[in-house]
């Protein structure tokens, strides 16, 4: 039978014909049953504590319930690659991040996923820029006194909540700006553990979130040395920038997304980030995001991942130009 255009679309047209009720169908039906959200970080870090806030509104909103599970490792990696090989069927939520879903990718040879092929965007939850801090009781009283040993070779160690993350990146930026040598980084599975070590002085500096370190800041447990955004922030006014204070051009800033499973049908996903996007939008949730530092970006799925291979493209080239490796 000789090849033609007609009798090549016939099949592919076919199948859509007897798909597409079925799909809507299964949406329609949609939720029939708890959902999983999987954060590839541990307790009390930044994806964590934004997956329990939209958990608490998404579940009834969806008239089911959210499940928050933390699957940590290797720079949010390990519970990436878990929901890459889910269902998709929209019963399994991934809180994807910087690191898991733009960084990674040029960091590990053998990545277990593909952070674009492997996942379909639901939504952006925020960006959040870095704060550095030390313990309250640290030598370093600001900038200046940690520029200045870092650059004299003062043995420094510093947290950060994994290999791979906004925060090993932005602390591998500054070493690289300064030349500074001494300065050792220590790996945590998470921002909890590594905020507890810099409050328990095991580690002497740590960039992190502002949404998982206001609190230990406003707590008096840790002393903010700057931010890594182009401005201050409103919540941390007297708090200077790396920018203004060492290192012009000085910008990292982290963000977190909400994923899905490839080939979850799309009545699914767009059901999906109109909530979640209704959730983000309502004053409530617009305030208690403020107060963490968080600036909250609506976007459509295909926005989340025009934006997220355009941070993949940025994150390589820093790596590359830094001489980025995993310790």
């Amino acid at each position: 039978m000789p090849f033609t255009r007609r009798a090549f679309l016939a099949p592919a047209c076919l199948s859509l014909l007897t798909t597409a009720p079925l799909t809507r169908a299964f949406a329609q039906g949609y939720p029939a049953k708890p959902i999983s959200y999987v954060v590839a970080f541990p307790p009390g870090g930044t994806s964590d504590i934004l997956a329990r806030l939209i958990a608490d509104k998404l579940g009834p909103a969806l008239g089911t319930t959210i499940v928050v599970e933390n699957k940590a490792g290797a720079g949010g990696s390990v519970g990436s690659e878990q929901v890459s090989r889910a269902p998709a069927d929209g019963y399994t939520l991934l809180g994807g991040t910087i690191s898991s879903h733009a960084i990674n990718l040029h960091l590990y040879p053998k990545l277990g996923y593909d952070p674009v092929g492997s996942f379909m965007p639901v939504s952006l939850i925020g960006t959040n820029p870095l704060v550095l801090v030390v313990r309250a009781d640290s030598p370093y009283k600001t900038l200046a006194d940690l520029v200045a040993a870092a650059q004299a070779g003062k043995p420094i160690t510093a947290g950060s909540a994994g290999n791979g993350t906004s925060q090993h990146m932005a602390l591998e930026l500054f070493k690289f700006k300064l030349g500074g040598q001494g300065l050792t980084h220590i790996p945590y599975k998470g921002s909890g553990p590594a905020l507890q070590d810099t409050i328990g002085g095991q580690v002497d500096i740590l960039f992190d979130t502002t949404v998982a370190a206001q609190q230990q800041i406003d707590g008096g447990r840790l002393r903010a040395l700057a931010v890594t955004s182009a401005k201050r922030l409103a919540t941390m006014p007297n708090v200077p920038t790396i920018a203004e204070s060492a290192i012009p051009g000085f910008e990292v800033v982290s963000w977190q997304a909400i994923f899905v499973p490839a080939n979850t049908p799309a009545a699914i996903v767009s059901r999906l980030n109109s909530e979640i996007g209704r959730i983000l939008a309502s004053t409530e949730m617009q305030e208690r995001l403020a107060k963490l530092g968080m600036l909250s970006q609506p976007m459509t799925p295909d926005q989340v991942q025009a934006f997220q291979k355009a941070e993949i493209a940025k994150w390589g080239e820093v790596i590359k130009a830094a001489h980025i490796t995993l310790s």
